[in-house]
């Protein structure tokens, strides 16, 4: 049977046969790791690069989806919860068109394509509540496009407009986002969220914008101000930028005077956000600069007194004037002068910003080992030069020297060298033992390499050869027991040891010799047997 197995077989088959235990249990071994690690090699190559078809998925689109792809054999996976769909990347867009003439994903229940299901006979309230759905959800599909935004539901609360109602209700929203994983949503994309909502929809007002995040927490509570993760109002936020700022800026400062880890400083700014607007005016004139306009009038009387009547008095009793009264000469004037002199005018109008510093404390604290060196007055005055205390302002700056706790500090360090010692040992422990691995594969390598080489020295030597070495190897022993006898006169006991010894050395030196050159020993015992032809 085996006669008929092809060359290479045979051969292969009786090399392995002639491998002791060892190195079959060894080959065997190989065989099944090279063949189990390439049936997961060319399962994971085979396996085709998934890309999401679609997300954000209601559950009766991912449902008809996936009842298509079904029909069509195309494989799949489904990942977050069901609302998003993964095919083959070489896929993606023949299967979004395809879907797309086959109308999936609908969009029938959001956005403006709720308008187009109106008839003629739909009621004035399903008209309102329609276009009210349509509007959020256009604005959700809005939010949503935002980098950063998974998913997005509005609600809109839009109050039916009454001719006969002195006081309307305000138009209220409330937007409720998912962000990414362990990516929250950061206060300008929140402002942004909550400016696009306002201006969206008519009359709806910033302040009236509730944004809400899928773990429950507020992002803007509806006061016009983003909270950003929930846990700030923007005026705090604002307010604790500030302070790390200059916490930072003097933290550097100290830590060149006394060393890192010796200062520690802590500032509280009080920040003035109130928005004031300020509108002054001022008149001034110039006497230099000629009058716009100027209007004399004078009036004068002279009188000869020769008349006989004369002025009336104050209560119209006529005053006698000339000879008549008095006998003498009268004379009356009177002049008035008007003049409009330009006034220059200045109105000034300023806003001052929300931010401005109402009042700054900072506290320095120096270790006492290293204060010693150290002028507190000159690290207080750097301090406040640095700060921009103002003294009118109620700023204060205190610096004291104090023992710093360094325990925890110690403790952390100490933890920190011998987790490196412990990644250290473990990366030697993993190195000696991919060494160790190596050197006994390296080791049964040479072992099969040396039995494969004495088999094929065993097998250069035809069985007449190795018979006429045989016999050889025997009348060399017995030469060489002979010389040993005459030239070593013993007892029995003495020259069998030394007979057992030298045939065992002359074996060795045999077998030696046929290892190394067996060739040359194959040629020779030719010889030999030619000769004895």
């Amino acid at each position: 049977m085996t006669d008929r197995l092809p060359a290479p077989v045979r051969k292969v088959g009786d090399s392995f046969k002639s491998f002791t235990p060892g190195q079959k249990a060894v080959t065997i071994a190989t065989v099944l790791a090279l063949v189990i690690g390439g049936y997961f090699f060319a399962t994971w190559a085979a396996k085709p690069s998934y890309s999401a078809l679609f997300s954000n998925l209601s559950s009766k689109d991912a449902s008809a989806i996936v009842e298509s792809l079904q029909k069509t054999g195309t494989p799949y996976e489904l990942a977050n919860g069901g609302t998003t769909i993964m095919v083959p990347q070489d896929k993606v867009y023949d299967l979004r068109l395809q879907l797309s003439g086959e109308g999936l994903p609908g969009d029938s229940d959001t956005g403006y394509a709720l308008l187009d299901q109106q008839g003629i006979t739909t009621s004035d309230f399903m008209q309102h509540t329609n276009y009210q759905r349509a509007l959020q959800g256009e604005l959700a599909n809005t939010i949503k496009s935002i980098d950063g935004v998974e998913a997005a539901t509005v609600n809109l609360v839009l109050p039916q407009k009454d001719v006969f109602a002195d006081d309307a209700n305000k138009t209220t929203a409330s937007v409720l986002v998912q962000s990414a994983p362990n990516k929250p949503l950061s206060t300008q994309t929140v402002g942004a969220i909550v400016n696009l909502v306002a201006s969206g929809v008519e009359g709806l007002d910033p302040t009236n914008v509730t944004v809400v995040g899928a773990d429950g927490k507020i992002l803007s509570s509806g006061g016009g101000q983003p909270l950003g993760t929930g846990a700030e109002s923007g005026a705090d936020s604002q307010t604790v930028a500030f302070q790390n700022r200059l916490n930072a800026s003097l933290q550097n400062m100290l830590d060149a005077v006394v060393g890192p880890g010796h200062a520690v400083i802590t500032t509280t700014a009080e920040l003035d956000f109130d928005q004031t607007r300020t509108t002054s005016e001022k008149y001034s004139s110039n006497p230099s600069v000629a009058a716009l306009s100027e209007s004399i009038s004078r009036e004068a009387y002279n009188g000869n007194g020769t008349g006989a009547g004369g002025v009336l008095g104050p209560d119209n009793i006529q005053v006698p004037n000339g000879t008549g009264a008095s006998g003498g000469n009268g004379q009356y004037e009177n002049s008035n002068t008007t003049r409009n002199n330009p006034v220059d005018k200045v109105t000034e109008e300023r806003n001052r910003a929300p931010g401005t510093i109402k009042r700054l404390n900072v506290a320095v604290l120096l270790d006492a080992t290293t204060a010693g060196a150290v002028n507190q007055a000159d690290v207080q005055q750097l301090v406040s030069a640095a700060a921009g205390i103002d003294p009118t302002r109620g700023d204060t700056v205190a610096v004291s020297a104090m023992a710093f706790d360094t325990s925890a500090a110690t403790a952390a360090k100490d933890a920190l060298a011998a987790s490196a010692a412990a990644e250290q040992a473990a990366k030697q422990t993993a190195m000696i033992k991919t060494a160790a691995m190596a050197l006994v594969v390296l080791f049964l390598i040479f072992l099969a390499w040396r039995w494969s080489r004495k088999a094929k020295k065993r097998k250069a030597l035809t069985p007449a050869e190795l018979k006429h070495l045989e016999d050889m190897q025997a009348a060399l022993e017995a030469q060489r027991l002979a010389e040993l006898n005459a030239a070593i006169p013993s007892p029995a006991i003495e020259a069998a040891n030394i007979v057992h010894e030298a045939l065992e050395e002359r074996q060795r030196e045999i077998e030696q010799m046929v290892e190394d050159q067996p060739e040359e020993m194959a040629a020779l015992l030719r010889g030999w047997l030619g000769a004895g032809r």
